[in-house]
């Protein structure tokens, strides 16, 4: 369905829900009141009949609320298990707005439920964010039980790697990545924000690499613990993307922290945005340098801006060389230098020796736009369609909301402090 986006800055008024002046309408206002709010489940509100799927509470004037169907993606693209239900979703009766969908371990392999928003149900729509010179912001209220994967998106990983889980699939497509919120991914616990240029991959890597993760990281908590336990243990995941900086951050109970990798060479994942540093590198350089490779593509370089030098570390000293480690906002560049014959020092090497994983500099000026046709990838929450069938994150989650914006800090702060508010119960709710 197509709709002209709401403009970024504006105060959103939202669509009038039964809930009357009550502590449950007023966390809800202080969701939707923060300008640039698209969207936010709660799994109070859903539809008044009929299958009475959950719904998102949009502004005033928006004919598409975004019920959340029940699928489950093992069965739509193997042809194997059984369809999902909302059966498949228990409800925990109480969370930070009232109620709480749970991600079980399910340990059927044919069985990896998702909720979702269909493809055909959201393109074009406030929720499909993407193209140039867009921002956006991602929170989740949950309670992770253990897993590092999904919270809630447009991420759909594709079906199309060459492996195991894949031999017998029955419906092959190519990722169609937006940006989703994660659970961590390779820094499991974080708040792990994640966005892409092509929905595909990055580097050529298979997978796609350009990732926030918070400092903090949040507790491993028993899904079955009792009431009070999980009262106290709701955490706010949140993901920012501000275009106008190019910057990506994963966010953790409204603190984002720094967070950076040594020695990106040797990390399993990220020493493929080391390689394209490098090559980005080599190919400024005159003629065919040592490690170039010519046929490395251009739009997929990864060097980060090096115009404000934050701090310079002398790491060696001697009459002939000096070695130093240079810290620029996303990068620490480790410098040799050697004396020339006229007795000044000249860079002689250059090594990325740290990358800046939070806030992560994204070299792109779009997000990925998917064509017109179907292709493109649903909304999800609690899981994405991906080729491995993992479990994923399991947990509770208890609120789901979606910006057309880059969150400042201070009013994620104010997101996150509804978690730490006394729960409301379902009963309490209108």
């Amino acid at each position: 369905m197509s709709r002209t986006r709401l403009p970024a800055l504006i105060f959103c008024a939202f669509i009038a829900s039964p809930l009357t002046a009550t502590p449950v309408a007023d966390r809800v206002n202080t969701i939707t009141a923060t300008p640039g709010c698209v969207a936010f489940w709660d799994f109070v509100q859903r539809e008044p009949d009929g299958a009475r799927r959950f719904t998102a509470h949009v502004p005033t004037g928006a004919n598409n609320t975004f019920a959340l169907d029940a699928g489950n993606y093992v069965h739509d693209y193997w042809g194997e298990g059984r369809v999902a239900t909302y059966a498949d979703f228990p409800l925990l009766g109480r969370g930070p707005f009232g109620q709480a969908i749970r991600i079980r371990q399910e340990t059927d392999a044919t069985l990896r439920p998702l909720l979702y928003v269909p493809r055909a149900r959201l393109h074009d729509s406030p929720i499909d964010l993407k193209g140039p010179n867009q921002s956006l912001t991602v929170v989740v209220w949950a309670i992770r039980e253990s897993g590092n994967h999904a919270l809630a998106g447009i991420w759909h990983e594709g079906t199309d790697l060459k492996q195991n889980e894949t031999t017998t699939i029955k419906k092959i497509e190519r990722g169609q990545r937006q940006y989703a919120l994660f659970a961590g991914l390779n820094k499991t616990g974080a708040a792990c924000g994640h966005i892409s240029e092509n929905g595909a991959s990055s580097f050529l890597n298979r997978y796609a690499l350009h990732k926030a993760n918070s400092a903090a990281v949040s507790p491993a908590v028993p899904a079955d613990s009792p009431a009070a336990v999980l009262d106290a243990s709701w955490q706010c995941f949140a993901m920012t993307y501000n275009h106008s900086t190019h910057e990506l951050t994963g966010w953790l109970n409204g603190d984002a922290g720094d967070r950076w990798l040594e020695n990106p060479k040797t990390d399993t994942l990220i020493k493929s945005a080391y390689n394209a540093w490098l090559q980005g590198r080599l190919q400024r350089e005159p003629d065919l340098q040592p490690g170039e490779d010519p046929t490395f593509p251009r739009d997929q370089f990864y060097n980060p801006p090096e115009d404000q030098l934050v701090s310079t570390k002398i790491l060696s000293s001697s009459t002939d060389e000096r070695v130093e480690l240079r810290e620029f906002r996303y990068t620490r560049i480790q410098v040799t230098l050697r004396r020339d014959a006229d007795g000044n020092f000249t860079e002689t090497a250059r090594e990325l020796a740290a990358l800046r994983l939070n806030p992560w500099w994204f070299p792109h000026d779009r997000l990925y736009t998917p064509a017109n046709d179907g292709t493109g990838g649903p909304f999800t929450i609690g899981r994405v369609i991906h080729s491995s069938r993992g479990v994923g994150f399991t947990g509770w989650i208890g609120g789901v909301a979606v910006f057309n914006r880059a969150l400042r800090a201070d009013e994620l702060r104010a997101l996150s402090a509804l978690r730490q508010l006394p729960v409301i119960t379902a009963a309490a709710v209108p």
